[in-house]
């Protein structure tokens, strides 16, 4: 067998268990509140309802996001039934896809060497590698977006087709319409801006001319434009919500309550690029580096990850997987440089990772510590073991990355870095389940339901819990509660109880009548009408909430 035939299969053997492991750690781990809850119990309203244009969550109108993501979520509960690996699915297919169209791009653009390197740099990344694995839009909309990269670097490399130009350029606009319906106007404001600021560093101003436009914008429209329509039919009040409260403002004003300093992403950026951040400023020093004439694929990822970096740290809202559409571009990044970096920048970058692996597994008792509450310590101690067995293994295996640049063997080294990255964050989150659901709320599950018939109303008093209501299959009835629920209930003020004097009216009415009600609350809140002498039976309790029947 040649060598060439046994890279090859090594190198597919090396993918095939990788992908194994990937798609199995969607499975055995609870939903946890708020985003993995609420996208899976509206993909489930979804397909309880047949309406698949009026996004809904505890069956109130929910017009804060597009729906591309409760569709595959809804198209996977129909295929597969309904269950934590299915609510993950989407995420982890999109994780999934900016892995191999890195690979592929980083390929075609740059060398073999570069797509392999890149490909492992973003699959074995905290951020992306964890985000991949849980249930939230930004892994859909930064996918999409990554198809939108990549397909952009595809079409206009220099060796590049007309035919295969225009069939990557249609790609592009394809993953950016996808990135619409996943998230909103970023999905093609974002990659705009940043071919406007590419076209004037380099003055490639031809670029335009080989973007396609005409079909691309009509390619755009045809994705986009029919559920936009539909859903503004159907629901009137859609359009303002969505375009001005949701989009402007969200922007440019703090109402949506997550706000941080202009800093706020600068630890998310080097904790996400872990275990590679000793190398994450020489990559990006580097990508200045271009050839005088044509495209410059290096450029246009430095500028992606510059101006979506400073967009986000500039925006009124904050989270920290915001910045995933980033990553991607950072992994070829950093693919170009590892293919020529010196063994003594690996050894470096690998000795700094020991070194923080180090402190994390000095520190790693203390995660033990975080909670006074008896309730949650033993929940906190257990997972103190999980997080030393991570230090643990980080540190080993930058010590084995450190010794191959030692030794000069660069493909070892970068692969011990890989490894190490991939499975210790896979080993923090599994360890996380008992937290997870103690989170939920779903060691109640089997107690709730023993209480339930069909005909059991049950309601959300100054709460509302965002994973319990998928695993009961059933809505809940909000009391003085609205949160992000709060527009669409002003559209649908029946669903709700606005006072806490209502409810207690409705709750001992039914009472009266024999009919049995449930309702879950915060401590306060039962404190509270324990008080009023409100009838209540204690079914179920924990630190955070209370879960209580009216017979």
């Amino acid at each position: 067998m040649t060598p060439l035939k046994q890279s090859k299969i090594l190198i597919w053997a090396v993918f095939f268990i990788f992908s194994a492991v990937w798609f199995y750690t969607l499975v055995p781990r609870t939903l946890v509140p708020t985003d993995e809850g609420r996208y899976a119990e509206m993909a489930r309203e979804m397909v309880t309802t047949g309406d698949w244009v009026t996004p809904r969550l505890n069956a109130i109108k929910y017009f804060e996001k597009p729906p591309l993501q409760a569709w595959m979520n809804a198209l996977t509960f129909n295929l597969f039934g309904l269950g934590e690996w299915q609510a993950r699915l989407w995420t982890g297919l999109t994780g999934f896809l900016g892995i191999v169209l890195v690979a592929y791009a980083g390929t075609r653009v740059f060398n073999q060497r570069v797509g392999l390197i890149a490909a492992a740099v973003l699959a074995s990344s905290f951020l992306w590698n964890g985000a991949g694995h849980f249930n939230t839009l930004d892994m859909g909309l930064a996918g999409m977006m990554t198809l939108a990269l990549c397909s952009l670097l595809l079409a206009q490399r220099n060796q590049s087709s007309p035919t295969e130009e225009r069939n990557w350029m249609l790609a592009c606009w394809a993953g950016m319409a996808l990135a619409v319906l996943s998230k909103g106007l970023i999905g093609i404001v974002l990659p705009g801006a940043v071919l406007v600021i590419y076209t004037a560093v380099t003055r490639d101003w031809a670029l335009w001319k080989r973007l396609h436009v005409k079909w691309g914008l009509l390619l755009f429209f045809a994705i986009t434009a029919p559920w936009f329509v539909l859903v503004s039919l159907q629901n009137p009040e859609f359009p303002h919500f969505f375009f001005i409260h949701e989009h402007f403002q969200r922007f440019t004003t703090k109402i949506h309550r997550r706000t941080g300093p202009i800093y706020y992403f600068i630890p998310i950026l080097l904790l996400g690029i872990a275990p590679w951040v000793g190398i994450l400023w020489q990559s990006l020093w580097r990508a200045r580096r271009e050839p005088a004439k044509g495209f410059k694929p290096r450029w246009l990822l430095l500028i992606w990850c510059g101006f979506i970096f400073f967009f986000f740290s500039i925006s009124g809202s904050k989270l920290p997987s915001y910045i995933l559409p980033i990553f991607p571009a950072l992994a070829l990044l950093l693919g170009c440089y590892l293919q020529n970096a010196r063994y003594r920048i690996l050894w470096w970058s690998a000795l700094i990772m020991a070194v923080l692996f180090g402190i994390g597994l000095a520190f790693s008792p203390r995660v033990a510590t975080m909670t006074d509450v008896p309730f949650e310590q033993p929940l906190y101690a257990q997972y103190a073991h999980w997080v030393t067995a991570a230090a643990a293994i980080g540190l080993v295996g930058s010590l084995i990355a450190a010794l191959m640049a030692r030794l000069r063997q660069k493909v070892g080294a970068i692969a011990a870095l890989a490894v190490t990255g991939f499975i210790v964050c896979q080993v923090v989150m599994l360890g996380h389940e008992p937290l997870g659901t103690y989170a939920a709320g779903t060691i109640h599950l089997p107690k709730i339901r023993a209480e339930l018939s069909d005909q059991t109303p049950i309601y959300s008093v100054g709460r509302y819990e965002q994973v319990l209501p998928f695993y009961l299959q059933r809505t809940v009835t909000l009391v003085q509660h609205t949160d992000e629920l709060e527009f669409g209930l002003k559209q649908q003020p029946e669903l709700w109880i606005p006072t806490i004097d209502a409810f207690v009216a409705k709750w001992t009415t039914e009472r009266n009548s024999g009919k049995k009600a449930l309702a879950i609350m915060s401590v306060q809140p039962f404190q509270d009408l324990q008080k009023r002498g409100v009838p209540m039976r204690v079914i179920a309790q924990d630190p955070r909430r209370v879960i209580v029947a009216n017979l």
